[in-house]
């Protein structure tokens, strides 16, 4: 480990281990799956939290009616009667924070509770691991981050700038709660997200849209499928091709953490028919789109509905009748870390000095907050305890050591981002 100063070892010696494990238990047991009212338990949760740290804290009712109107808004995937919004900032210097450490309390839905080995809501520490629906994406990182804000408060070192902590919700399914964060004009010098990134520093996230493609084809009796026209197989045809153009576009993939298909098509949804001795006329595919780092996301559409619309004409059937492909859903770009900006050695040094390896720099192969941050001139990256292959999977777990550590390094790290008087 290196020489640390007397305020570092102040900070560090103040991360109370057995605090973030219980609020992190807290934390997961809140089921606070995306547009459900849980969402809002669990920020108020943190509210508290940080209210007891002596943290100034803002605590906001989203205005949905904005978020669906206003022009730049992310885009949602579910409905929601209401979003909380939760600022908290410590330290007592003044002006714009020196940096904000951001991370989401809701979680994506536990799934087939059978494939579970128990309640995915009832945290589970097994040999120093803890399962649960969001001890990885991302309950431990904010915990994390919540920890370190609590060490740098209770420390006693006074701060040049304030620390701020954002806790938002609707990541999973657009941003909605970043973007209202940063639409009330809370910003800092810096972000850190620590989604996990096993390890690494992301310095870049690829985008993501939702899209519905919809085929029509021509009903027909069972008995004689031959006269009719099925979408189910129409649908085979334009998936292999859908196959053929994701493979075209991967590009840098060793940039990336965990994946060879960055810029992956996935179809989460396909609804077909309405009968089982009709041959089915209409088809309705719904899916994730990659959109490539620094590729706009207008051209990210453009992209795949030329290939759709390439495959079509050159169709029998669907040259006459071609699909129509929609965007519905949340919608995020692509975002990154300026080239040359101080936050990725500042981080690098931070895990160095607490005695581990130099971390990597990778990209996140998914959308994230990131790129609202970023893109409203605040240098963001990701830096988080879990391995993201194991987030939105029914063995969703976080090793503590890793909370740990990560609140170290971020403690750290806000130390001297925000630059100590004292």
């Amino acid at each position: 480990m290196a020489h640390l100063t007397d305020a570092e070892l102040r900070v560090l010696d103040a991360v109370d281990e057995p605090w973030l494990l219980a609020r992190l238990r807290e934390l997961v047991a809140v089921p606070s799956v995306g547009g459900t009212p849980a969402e809002s338990d669990a920020q108020h949760l943190v509210a508290g939290w940080l209210r007891g740290m002596g943290a100034d804290t803002d605590v906001w009712d989203v205005d949905l009616v904005d978020a669906v109107t206003a022009p730049d808004a992310p885009g949602q995937e579910v409905v929601r009667e209401e979003a909380v919004g939760v600022v908290g900032t410590v330290g007592t210097g003044s002006g714009e924070p020196g940096l904000v450490l951001c991370g989401h309390t809701d979680v994506v839905p536990a799934g087939d509770r059978a494939l579970w080995p128990g309640d995915p809501f009832a945290p589970r520490l097994e040999g120093g691991v803890l399962h649960g629906r969001g001890t990885c994406d991302m309950k431990g990182g904010l915990v994390a981050a919540l920890a370190a804000a609590r060490a740098v408060a209770g420390s006693g070192v006074r701060l040049a700038r304030p620390l701020a902590v954002h806790s938002v919700v609707g990541e999973e399914d657009g941003g909605l709660g970043a973007w209202a964060t940063l639409r009330r004009g809370h910003r800092g010098a810096a972000c850190i997200i620590p989604e996990p990134t096993a390890g690494a520093v992301m310095t870049a996230n690829a985008g993501a849209l939702t899209f519905r493609i919809t085929l029509t084809g021509l009903a027909a009796h069972g008995a004689m499928r031959d006269q009719g026209v099925s979408t189910v197989e129409l649908w085979a045809e334009l998936h292999a091709a859908l196959r053929s153009f994701e493979a075209s576009r991967q590009r840098d993939v060793d940039r990336f953490l965990g994946t060879r298909l960055p810029y992956g098509i996935s179809i989460g949804t396909l609804h077909a028919g309405d009968w089982s001795s009709t041959v089915p006329d209409r088809l309705v595919a719904e899916g994730r789109f990659g959109v490539q780092v620094d590729e706009p996301v207008e051209t990210a559409r453009a992209a795949l509905e030329a290939a759709v619309a390439g495959f079509c004409a050159g169709h029998d059937w669907l040259a006459d009748h071609p699909a129509r492909v929609e965007w519905v859903g949340g919608s995020f770009a692509s975002g990154r870390l300026p080239e040359g900006s101080a936050m990725l050695p500042a981080v690098q040094d931070a895990v160095v000095d607490l005695g581990r390896a130099r971390p990597a720099q990778r990209y996140v192969p998914a959308g994230t907050d990131l790129r609202l941050y970023a893109a409203a001139g605040v240098p963001t990256l990701h830096f988080g305890p879990g391995d993201l292959a194991l987030a939105h999977a029914p063995r969703e777990q976080v090793p503590v050591a890793d909370v740990v550590h990560v609140a170290r390094v971020l403690a750290l790290t806000a130390l001297r981002q925000c630059t100590v008087e004292a």
